[in-house]
């Protein structure tokens, strides 16, 4: 487009591309929607794309084939999705890429082997009804795995925009920031501090100029949820950092991501320069009104620890990403000695939808003190690993048994981490707790960003605190002592315990080392770094005292306390553990009973994986 929108412009472009699916609706074309997430596209989704484009126009199909982003199924990934009739295939290959056109879109026959629920082939299995979807409800993912996240057209398509006119005509900044109190939104970052009140403070401040930044610099293992939405709808949080701008007063914002997400990046830059041609960025006077604002991308190197408010600003300005001491906070005085606001990616996600549906809509989904939905990256050992979007006050058991499917392989459930390397380890007995902001907290957990981290019982509690401890020590800046000498001192104990030299001492050590932590610390990495040490000894204190009382691991995880022996009641000389034993530890002929030399064991467990028989045991 050549000239700026303006309201009514808009509105009818709207309307026209609303008209436009209607009439490709009643032609009777259907819709392939290719999961264009980044890890079905590491599994082929590229290619499965590319065949559907060939397929389809081979056989003249009168289709329209979309690459979307995450549709959060990601265990059963590539996906490919029919509408209208909401067929759901899973595992699509791209040779498979002939059957979906030639029977289903052409033939009218559903592809029965690519349904997740064969059983269900007469119906074509909805989407919906499938289990690891029925009790999610989608705000955040609203567009992903609907619409083609590098169209601008789709999104205004699907009510884009359209928060921004009633934040531009029918509001006042005063009005805006209310809608957002009233709605009960709170920071989905992990501290849950209320966006309305953020907001409000920085609008109360006279400055010249007034920034917005979104967090978009993803660092807790194992999560993805902030790189999938903006991935699978880029415009939605362009649109909500323009709504936060004018209520507060802000001209400029910045989206600081890390240069670890490409994808993510390159539709990020594609929709900032799609808004910037229809006039909706980086002008004055947006869609004819007397709003201005633009905004950057900033990239960042992968600091754990730039994902702290101040270290992040520090980041954009071009300094070393370590924290300040607040106050001032950044709302007050943050980049470049200015007013900022800083949300991160999913809190910024629900802002466009409240300011459109209202806060009264909003309210009423979650709990009495935390509404609306949380979206939460599922991995671990659950069957349905992905990225899911529940309401707030789900329990954790319908999250991983009834979303998840359970625990793979008929193992026990052992513990949840949620909250990423500053969260807690939940254990059994919480399973019908429900998830909020003030039950993890009163179980000693945070609801974090959305890390969910489901372990069984072959996991050692021991190992998986020391690995979170790896992780933020690595991670400290190394500015304020707590943090720094805590963190490390924590490190040390554990490393100890896990190779059998700890000692009963090491309890209250370790006790006395976290509560310095938590209170001593500069930022929230060094305050929250010691909470899975926490979590352990309150409630595995068993599994650790065995690791210092007997020098045993319970779980067979921690090597040094390991020791495989092959029981010759059940070996039979398959010698299936000795092929695959890399030290040539295990010796016997076949048909005989073999052992395994304890000298040249590394403990790698390949024979205790690999026997059928169970005949390898942990001593």
């Amino acid at each position: 487009m050549s000239e700026k929108l303006t309201r009514e412009c808009l509105d009818a472009l709207r309307a026209r591309l609303v008209a436009e699916n209607a009439r490709d609706a009643e032609s009777g074309r259907q819709y392939l929607l290719v999961c264009g997430g980044t890890a079905c596209d590491s599994n082929g989704g590229l290619g499965l794309y590319a065949a559907l484009k060939k397929a389809a126009e081979y056989a003249g199909a009168n289709v329209s084939i979309v690459r979307t982003g995450c549709m959060g199924f990601c265990e059963r990934g590539p996906i490919v999705k029919v509408l209208p009739s909401d067929t759901f295939y899973v595992d699509v290959k791209p040779e498979d890429a002939p059957a979906i056109i030639n029977e289903h879109i052409v033939g009218g026959q559903v592809v029965t082997r690519l349904l997740y629920d064969k059983t269900q082939a007469e119906a074509g299995h909805e989407g919906k009804d499938i289990d690891f979807y029925a009790k999610q409800h989608r705000i955040v993912l609203r567009h992903c795995g609907l619409i083609d996240p590098e169209k601008i057209e789709d999104y205004i398509a699907h009510e884009g925009y359209l928060g921004l006119e009633k934040a531009l005509f029918e509001m006042t900044p005063e009005g805006i920031i209310q809608e957002i109190l009233d709605s009960g939104l709170r920071g989905r970052g992990g501290a849950g501090f209320p966006t309305g009140k953020k907001w409000q403070f920085s609008a109360g401040v006279q400055a010249d100029q007034k920034y917005i930044v979104c967090n978009a610099d993803e660092g807790d293992p194992g999560a993805y949820m902030d790189r999938s939405t903006l991935e699978g709808d880029p415009h939605a949080i362009l649109e909500a950092m323009m709504i936060a701008g004018r209520a507060t007063g802000a001209t400029k914002g910045f989206i600081y991501i890390r240069a670890e997400y490409p994808l993510a990046i390159k539709r990020l830059q594609i929709a900032i320069d799609q808004a910037r041609e229809y006039g909706l960025l980086g002008c004055r006077n947006i869609l004819g009104s007397d709003f201005t604002f633009d905004i950057e991308l900033r990239f960042g190197a992968g600091a754990f620890v730039c994902g702290e408010e101040t270290a992040l600003l520090a980041s954009i300005e071009g300094k070393r990403g370590q924290p300040t001491p607040r106050p001032p906070f950044p709302a007050v005085k943050g980049l470049w000695g200015k007013p900022t606001i800083i949300n991160n990616v999913e809190t910024l996600a629900n802002v466009a939808v409240i300011i459109t549906k209202g806060a009264k809509w909003f309210n009423s989904i979650g709990t009495a003190t935390s509404k609306g939905t949380k979206v939460f990256a599922l991995t671990g050992k659950v069957k349905n690993s992905g990225l899911i979007e529940v309401p707030m006050g789900i329990t954790l058991r319908e999250i991983i048994f009834d979303i998840g499917g359970g625990i793979p392989n008929g193992r026990k459930f052992k513990a949840a981490q949620t909250g990423g390397p500053s969260g807690g380890m939940i254990p059994p007995e919480y399973l019908d707790m429900p998830i909020d902001y003030e039950s993890l907290a009163k179980i000693g957990s945070i609801m974090g960003s959305g890390g969910l981290i489901v372990m069984d019982d072959t996991d050692c509690i021991v190992d998986v605190a020391k690995f979170y401890l790896e992780f933020t020590v690595d991670e400290s800046c190394g500015k304020c002592m707590p943090c720094r000498i805590g963190g490390r001192a924590l490190l040390n104990t554990l490393t100890r315990i896990s190779e059998g030299r700890g000692e009963p001492e090491d309890i209250q050590k370790m006790r006395d080392i976290c509560q310095a932590m938590n209170r001593a610390s500069l930022c929230g990495l060094g305050q929250t770094a010691s909470n899975p040490v926490q979590a352990m000894l309150h409630y595995f204190m068993d599994e650790v005292m065995a690791h210092i009382n007997d020098r045993k691991c319970p779980s067979g995880k921690c090597k040094k306390l390991v020791q495989y022996r092959i029981n010759p009641e059940r070996c039979v000389g398959c010698t299936m553990c000795a092929r695959v034993c890399p030290a040539g530890a295990i010796v016997g002929k076949v048909k005989e009973k073999h052992v395994i030399d304890p000298q040249k064991c590394i403990k790698c467990g390949q024979c205790y994986n690999t026997c059928k028989l169970h005949a390898i045991e942990i001593a």
